[in-house]
């Protein structure tokens, strides 16, 4: 049985490992940078003329656009990043590395575990980024929500990247992969209140943004950096604490049985 120092080297191995991936591959960081901001310049200040949007708290001043979106662009970046961590499985299963993982005399819960934290580190990197830019943007985005938005990024991130790896798991090609999370983060995303309030949604679409992990994770963002969210700040944080919990130990256990054909 691996002792506890061995556990945490074996999480602290993998987490450096999948931080090291992601600083090599510069046009990855780059490309992962730039889409959002182009989301936020073209999409957030195109709509922000004609668009201006009542806060949620009585008595406040009306929110801008560009400021609504700030929080559902951070949150965008951080979701893309994290789901597309489960591709990287497949690329270690198809050079050979995740059958030495498979082998190798360590707990595979620590494996995949550091795997997780790595990729989710990575998304919450790519996430302060996109802060930052955002903030030169959006004039009613406010630093100090950065701590409490950078929870949020975090629970989203680990939530995304367990199913991601999830996935990635039980999939052997690349492109199936790919197909399948264009399926699933298009109406995650559109569903999750990013571009727009909750409360303008018909109630069906609301009702399923509801059983979105996102729409928790933008709407407490929101609440963070500009003091506008329609859920609630602690339903907020604990509903996406339990999943994130919930995601990460559905993928021990999923990458527990994984076999190499």
């Amino acid at each position: 049985m691996a002792t506890a120092e061995a556990y945490f080297r074996t999480i602290s191995t993998m987490w450096y490992r999948q931080i090291r991936r992601f600083l090599r591959a510069r046009s990855r960081v780059v490309g992962t940078a730039v889409q959002p901001v182009m989301w936020l310049v073209f999409f957030g200040m195109g709509l922000g003329g004609a668009m201006r949007l009542a806060a949620a708290r009585p008595g406040s001043a009306s929110l801008d656009y560009l400021s609504f979106m700030a929080p559902g662009v951070i949150m965008m970046s951080v979701f893309m990043t994290s789901f597309m961590s489960g591709i990287s499985v497949i690329w270690d299963r198809e050079f050979g590395f995740l059958k030495e993982v498979l082998v190798a005399p360590v707990p595979r819960s620590a494996s995949i575990l550091g795997r997780a934290l790595g990729d989710t580190t990575t998304a919450v990197i790519q996430g302060l980024i996109i802060l930052v830019m955002t903030s030169l943007l959006a004039p009613q985005v406010s630093l100090s929500g950065i701590p409490l938005a950078v929870a949020f990024m975090l629970m989203v991130s680990l939530t995304f990247t367990s199913l991601g790896i999830v996935l990635g798991s039980r999939m052997r090609s690349m492109e199936g992969f790919q197909l399948i999370n264009t399926f699933l983060s298009m109406p995650l995303l559109f569903l999750s209140g990013a571009f727009y309030p909750l409360k303008t949604m018909p109630d069906w679409m609301r009702y399923l943004a509801y059983v979105d992990p996102l729409t928790y994770g933008v709407d407490g963002c929101r609440a963070a950096l500009v003091g506008v969210g329609e859920l609630g700040l602690w339903t907020d944080l604990a509903l996406l604490a339990v999943l994130s919990l919930a995601f990460t130990a559905v993928s021990i256990a999923v990458f527990g049985r994984t076999t190499i054909d």
